[in-house]
């Protein structure tokens, strides 16, 4: 997708009803995944079965590299990525975007600045399993967060074109999981 076919589909879902949103329901079961991807600009193949191993996972989905609200919400969860890291929790971003956009969008220090992986969805398929498919003709995600512990359970799953919300949101659900899941 060129970056001007990914603006204007981020311009279509800021114009979309919120209520049109529905992203997989707490309580569901995570459906899994491999993608290739791009931690600090080196490839990499997510594995969210393997990553849940480790500890909680937040999946998070955004429309486009490059563009405002998705630069806002990468730096926002670069920012804030030690506090993640402290709850044990794994961050990954997934966008129905091109693989090779993601690996500049994963080390620029405006953006992602190497601190977690960024992940291609061709055609929106993982998105459409967390029924977090925008509602357009092209394959694009919406702006969607998911804590998933690590027996595979969604424990919060918000989804919003604003940005800010999906990091504030995502650290008190896994905080408030953490309180009840020491270690």
């Amino acid at each position: 997708m060129n970056k001007l076919l990914a603006i204007a589909a981020v311009a279509a879902l800021n114009l979309t009803c919120p209520a049109a949103f529905a992203a997989l329901a707490v309580g569901s079961h995570a459906p899994q995944f491999t993608a290739s991807g791009y931690l600090d600009g080196q490839p990499l193949t997510f594995d969210l079965k393997a990553a849940l191993k480790k500890g909680p996972v937040v999946l998070y989905f955004f429309p486009a590299p490059h563009t405002d609200g998705c630069n806002m919400e990468a730096h926002m969860f670069a920012e804030s990525i030690d506090k993640f890291h402290a709850l044990g929790a794994t961050v990954i971003g997934v966008t129905a975007n091109n693989l090779p956009q993601l690996a500049e969008f994963s080390r620029e220090t405006e953006y992602c600045s190497g601190k977690f992986p960024v992940a291609a969805d061709p055609g929106a398929k993982i998105a459409k399993q967390y029924d977090a498919k925008a509602a357009i003709p092209i394959p694009v995600s919406t702006r969607a967060s998911f804590v998933i512990t690590p027996n595979g359970q969604i424990i919060f799953a918000h989804e919003t074109m604003r940005a800010r919300e999906h990091i504030e949101q995502t650290l008190t659900a896994l905080t408030d999981w953490r309180a009840k899941h020491p270690g």
